[in-house]
């Protein structure tokens, strides 16, 4: 591993410092006035497809500086800029360092007011700190969604699972005309809203509300992506409906519903089905099917079991007046989950090896209703005051039962446990945020305010029937017929005051404090059954507690920032004063655990960009956190009659120090592109949990800090696009390690595990314009353990996973596609099958002008899927099997509507739209 890491590293400085082989320059100026254009977008093209090779912006100057390598094909230099009439000439290639000198801009001019020029739209624009991307420029098919958009743009990769990186960097969240498309990441607007729609896609760093409205430096080491919808398809309607039946009684139905009108944008989805999805990826392969190419989308229910599934949904949104924007959404989800599981699991002491078998099932319910809402209110030109409420209410319903069996290496029998549980719970949530903006005539002095708030509450009944049995001491047997009533209260407000003053062009300093205050009270009654009256109403004190949890905090900070032309340096420090209040009602005794602590927190973070497309980040952090009330308090819980569970009031807070580097690069010339990182976690004191077994395998639990614990990762990929003619070829590997060191107590022996992690991947993608598409892949992962003072010394596990997809778009209006996979887990024990194959297919017929689709699909052609899985921990090693989706054919109809206004003439903005 060592070796690896040391090749990654040597790579990683090596990319540093490569330089390109020739510079392009210039200088763009605006002919009339002779002043120099800024933020003027220049970029080389191919003559011959229309290509972008290389792409820069302009400086204050209207100076531009191009790194790239030889191009021996004819180019076009072009230079736009808004307002002002494209520039152009012809190049033989790009050969040599060249200096073009003062290129002139003439600004639109016409003598006949009601002529309008129109100038082209460049294919890439820089503004600023955002990525702009024009869609026309690229082609696709008349039916293609945004995600299929996406992968066309230079530097966006979009993996199996969904997750979409741009230049390397991650998106977290996608926005539509700047807002948000109903969940806060928006990424259901990818597979649900037509490529025809959008006229450009602007990609940013992603910043936080105050982080936006005060215009700060983001923080974040994630993109942001805004989709901007054609102004001539701003106004009208679309939508989807679906629905299928098929074998086993599976069935899926779902809609989705658009209307845009101009500012004002109207959704609503809803779906139904029992195949374990939220009903609104809309693939445009396998639709709503599980397992195929939904593997990344959202789903109902734990990713265990079978899911039904019932949800509806509404979002809104509108510029109510010229100074107030209005967003809401709803949500309603009803879901129920069956699963029944099977685990062996094998507990590792000083000692010896204790190895449990268990067996469950259990059938859960739960109903929800979410409402989040934003306003933006601009009081003046400097002023913006913005509240977000979010509403959230839930009930479920659980029934369980579980059975287990423990034996020593021996096979001496410890301990046999069975258990039935029906619980009911409600939960309902209240949260805020304020945020207010004030700018001042001097540039960067800003004043912000942000106030939010939390209040939760939530209460569940559940009726538990257990009987444990002790085969290897004298203690008795554990029966219980118990009704337990547990209530819940959270309440937390927070105050952040920030102040940014600028001391020169480049440097600011941040003053501010933070306060917060949080309560917590938890109470739980548990009652035992009376056979003489029948009911639940003997109270059982050692399994009742009161326990509240208070903290209160103020927190002095102070900041600095610097930017420099492609440097910018962030400096943040604070600390905080803690009031930290616990106390506890329990056996009629009451303890008070009223500790103060003074934490400090410091945040360094470094971002240096080479070039356009080149840079890297450093970032250090300090931290402190506080053990959590049930870990400090010495108050004994006795819920599970295997493990009692007892706080320490002697606990240190988790010191922690982190330190990462990130480093990419995206060659526009050749599509190819990588990043590196490097990260590490170390901890000066962190809280972990320590048992002690007794002879019949039943353990008691507290917990205790440890120091000089650690996780290191380390890590990159490559990627590469070839497109020639009709033929477009990506192909990217990426290499992931992780070598961490855990230290923990078993029966008051020091153990520590040292554990190594290795996951190799290849990808393969081809496209064939319009008519094919195969998509291979590989992935393995390697992880192996290594323990001292524990009865095992090394453990190791391997895992093969390999795929293809393949879509037929041919012959004309048929749709064919195949999703085929193979995993194999290298060490599950010998009741679970290690390998398994995955295939779904799907078949449609596209009539009626694309409006309509017949599809057949099948999933798990082979009737062999299965959830078998190994989870190595520093103490434990488990192996589980869940209830999963078994083969099923299923028959759907899908129907696509859309009208908007303003269509002039056939071309892409007005092929049909429908995704």
């Amino acid at each position: 591993m060592s070796k690896i890491y040391t090749f990654l590293f040597l790579l990683f400085f090596f990319s540093l410092a490569n330089a390109q082989n020739i510079v392009i320059k210039g200088t763009v100026f605006d002919s009339n006035t002779q002043l120099p254009l800024e933020l003027a977008t220049v970029y080389f093209s191919n003559v011959k497809d229309s290509t972008v090779i290389e792409y820069a912006t302009t400086d204050k100057n209207g100076f531009f500086k191009i790194n790239t390598k030889k191009y021996e094909k004819p180019v076009f230099l072009k230079v736009n800029y808004m307002g002002y009439q494209p520039y152009f000439e012809v190049q033989n290639g790009l050969l040599e360092n060249k200096d073009f000198g003062k290129l002139y801009l003439l600004q639109n001019a016409n003598i006949l007011d009601e002529v309008v020029i129109k100038t082209e739209a460049p294919p890439i624009r820089i503004k600023k700190d955002t990525l702009e991307f024009n869609a026309a420029s690229y082609k696709l098919r008349p039916d293609a969604n945004v995600e299929i958009m996406l992968k066309q743009l230079p530097g966006f990769e979009v993996d199996s699972d969904g997750k979409i990186t741009v230049n390397g960097k991650e998106v977290t969240r996608f926005l539509v005309n700047g807002k948000t498309f109903f969940d806060k990441d928006g990424a259901i607007a990818l597979k649900n809203l037509p490529a025809d729609l959008i006229s450009k896609v602007q990609v940013s760093d992603f910043k936080t509300k105050k982080e936006e409205l005060s215009k700060q430096e983001s923080t974040s080491d994630y993109s942001s992506i805004n989709l901007t919808i054609d102004e001539k398809k701003n106004k009208g309607y679309f939508g989807k409906f679906l629905g299928g039946y098929g074998t086993d009684d599976r069935y899926e139905s779902s809609f989705i519903l658009n209307y845009f009108n101009n500012k004002q944008k109207i959704s609503l989805l809803a779906s139904a089905n029992n195949i374990n999805s939220s009903g609104f990826s809309m693939d445009e392969v396998f639709d709503n099917m599980g397992g195929g190419r939904n593997a990344g989308t959202k789903t109902a229910g734990s990713g265990k079991g079978i899911t039904e599934s019932n949800l509806v949904g509404f979002n809104y949104s509108d510029e109510w007046t010229k100074d107030m924007e209005a967003m809401g959404s709803f949500d309603f989800s009803n879901t129920v989950n069956k699963n029944q599981s099977k685990s062996n699991q094998a507990d590792f002491l000083p000692t010896g090896t204790i190895f449990t078998e268990s067996n469950s099932k259990a059938r859960n319910e739960n109903t929800g209703n979410k409402a989040n809402f934003e306003f933006e209110y601009k009081i003046n030109p400097t002023t913006r005051i913005v509240f977000t409420p979010k509403v959230d209410q839930s009930r479920s319903n659980r029934f369980s039962e579980s059975s287990s069996f423990s034996s020593d290496e021996s096979g001496a029998s410890l301990n046999e446990s069975t258990s039935k549980s029906n619980r009911e719970s409600t939960a309902a949530n209240f949260s805020n945020a304020i945020n207010f903006n004030k700018s001042f005539e001097k540039k960067s002095r800003n004043l912000s305010f942000v106030f939010s708030n939390n209040n939760a509450n939530s209460n569940s009944e559940a009726l538990n029937v257990s009987q444990t049995i002790f085969y290897q001491s004298s203690k008795p047997n554990d029966e219980r017929n118990q009704n337990s009533n547990n209530g819940n209260t959270h309440d937390s407000y927070s105050t952040d005051i920030e102040y940014t003053e600028p001391i020169t062009d480049s440097l600011r300093v941040l003053l501010g404090f933070d306060f917060e205050w949080d309560n917590q009270i938890n109470d739980v009654k548990t009652f035992d059954y009376d056979g003489i009256t029948k009911t639940h109403s003997v109270l059982n004190n050692s399994l009742s507690n009161y326990t509240t949890s208070r903290q209160n905090s103020i927190t002095p900070k102070v900041g600095i920032i610097f930017e420099k032309n492609n440097f910018t340096f962030n400096f943040n420090s604070s600390t905080s004063i803690i009031d930290y209040d616990n106390h506890s009602l329990y056996l009629n005794k009451t303890t008070d655990l009223t500790q103060k602590y003074v934490l400090p927190y410091g945040r360094a973070q470094i971002r240096y960009k080479l070039d356009r497309s080149k840079f890297v980040t450093f970032r250090y952090d300090y931290s402190n956190s506080l053990p959590g009330s049930n870990q400090l308090l010495p108050v004994e819980n006795l819920a599970n009659p295997l493990n009692t569970i007892i706080g320490n009031p002697n606990l240190n807070p988790n010191e922690k120090n982190s330190a990462n580097i990130n480093f990419r690069n995206f060659d526009m010339r050749t599509r190819s592109g990588y990043s590196l990182y490097i990260r590490g976690d170390f901890f000066n004191s962190e809280v972990v949990s320590t048992s002690i077994y007794d002879a019949s395998g039943k353990k008691t639990t507290t917990y205790r800090n440890v120091t000089g614990t650690y996780t290191t990762s380390i890590g990159g990929n490559w990627n590469q696009t070839i497109k020639k003619e009709a033929h477009v070829l990506k192909y990217g590997l990426g290499l992931n390690g992780s070598y961490s060191l855990d230290k923990g107590f078993t029966n008051a022996v020091l153990y520590d595990a040292k554990s190594l992690g290795v996951t190799p991947q290849v990808y393969f993608s081809y496209d064939y314009g319009e008519l094919l598409t195969v998509a291979p892949s590989y992935k393995l992962s390697y992880n192996e353990s290594k323990y001292a003072n524990s009865s095992l010394k090394a453990s190791s596990n391997v895992v093969h996973r390999i795929n293809i997809q393949t879509t037929n778009y041919w012959p004309k209006n048929w749709v064919f596609g195949n999703d085929f996979g193979y995993t194999y887990n290298s060490k599950l024990s010998n009741n679970f099958k290690k390998d398994f194959y995955m295939w779904n297919t799907s078949l449609s017929y596209v009539f009626f002008n694309k409006k309509m689709a017949l599809k057949v699909k099948v999933y798990d052609i082979l009737n062999q899927n299965q959830s078998a899985a190994r989870t190595i921990s520093p103490t434990t090693i488990r192996d589980e099997e869940n209830t999963v989706l078994k083969r099923y054919a299923m028959f759907s109809i899908a129907y696509k509507l859309g009208s908007f206004s303003g269509k002039e003439k056939p071309s892409r903005e007005n092929r049909p739209t429908f995704f």
